[in-house]
C-alpha cells in the first residue's frame, strides 16, 4: 500500500473514532438537569485537559507562534460568540439557547480537529511508524472527545445517533488535511503550533465561558468541581499513557 493511502486510510479512522463517543449515552432520551450539569462538567474537563495537551505540543516546536494561535483561537471564538448572540438559531434538533451553544462547541472540536489532522500527516514526515502510532493515538484520543460532544447535546434532546454523526463531521478535517500535510509536510510544519495554539485557545475560552457557568447552573458546587477535576485527572492520564506508545 502507498505510503499516501495509508495517511488517508489512519486519518478518516481517526474521524470515526469519534462517532463512538456518544454510544454511553444510548440510554439518555430526555432532558435531565443533573445530568446535563454533571456531563457538561464532563466535558469540561476533557477540553480543559486536552487544551493544555496542545499547548504542550505546540510549545515544543514553537512558543510563539503557539502562543499567536492562543489569541487567534480567543479571538475568533469571541467573535463568533457575539455574532451568534441574539439570533434565533436552529441546531439539527435544538432550538435557542441549547442549539446556540452546540453549534459553538462543534465548531470549537471542529478546529481542534483541523490541528489533529496536520499533526498526523507531519507525524509521518519522521517515519511510518511514527506515524501510525501518532494516528492510533489520536484515534483513541478522539473518543472521549466524541462524548465530550455527545454530553453537550444528548441531554438536550438530541438522539444519541445524530450527536455521533455530529461528533465524526467534527473530525473530518482530519482525513481532509492529513494527506496534505503528509505531500508537503515542510510546508505545514511551521504552521502546526499556530493551529495547536488556535484550537486551545478556543476550547479554553469555551470552557470558562459556558461550560462551567451552564454546569453550576443546574447543579451543585461541590459535586460539578468533583466531576470537573475527575474529568481532568482521567483525560491526563489518557494523554499520557497514549504519549508514551
Amino acid at each position: 500500500m502507498p505510503e499516501w493511502v495509508l495517511v488517508l486510510v489512519l486519518a478518516t479512522i481517526t474521524a470515526l473514532a469519534t462517532g463512538l463517543g456518544p454510544l454511553p449515552l444510548i440510554w439518555v432520551e430526555k432532558e435531565n438537569k443533573t445530568l446535563l450539569a454533571h456531563g457538561t462538567a464532563i466535558a469540561a474537563g476533557l477540553m480543559l485537559s486536552a487544551s493544555f495537551n496542545l499547548v504542550n505540543e505546540g510549545i515544543a516546536t514553537g512558543v510563539w507562534r503557539t502562543t499567536g494561535g492562543l489569541l487567534i483561537g480567543l479571538v475568533f471564538i469571541y467573535l463568533s460568540d457575539r455574532w451568534l448572540e441574539g439570533r434565533d438559531i436552529e441546531f439539527a434538533d435544538l432550538q435557542g439557547a441549547g442549539a446556540t451553544q452546540a453549534l459553538i462547541f462543534l465548531g470549537v472540536m471542529t478546529l481542534h480537529s483541523f490541528a489533529e489532522g496536520i499533526s498526523v500527516g507531519v507525524a509521518f514526515g519522521g517515519g511510518q511508524t511514527f506515524g501510525v502510532l501518532i494516528a492510533i493515538a489520536i484515534a483513541v484520543h478522539n473518543i472521549p472527545e466524541g462524548l465530550a460532544i455527545g454530553v453537550g447535546m444528548v441531554p438536550r434532546g438530541m438522539p444519541w445517533w445524530k450527536a455521533s454523526l455530529w461528533s465524526i463531521f467534527s473530525s473530518l478535517p482530519q482525513p481532509l488535511l492529513a494527506l496534505p500535510a503528509y505531500l508537503f509536510v515542510e510546508t505545514f510544519r511551521p504552521a502546526l503550533p499556530v493551529g495547536l495554539g488556535i484550537a486551545a485557545g478556543a476550547m479554553i475560552w469555551m470552557v470558562v465561558a459556558e461550560l462551567i457557568p451552564n454546569a453550576l447552573q443546574d447543579g451543585e458546587r461541590m459535586p460539578i468541581a468533583a466531576t470537573l477535576t475527575v474529568s481532568v485527572a482521567a483525560m491526563t492520564a489518557f494523554q499520557a499513557l497514549f504519549s508514551g506508545m
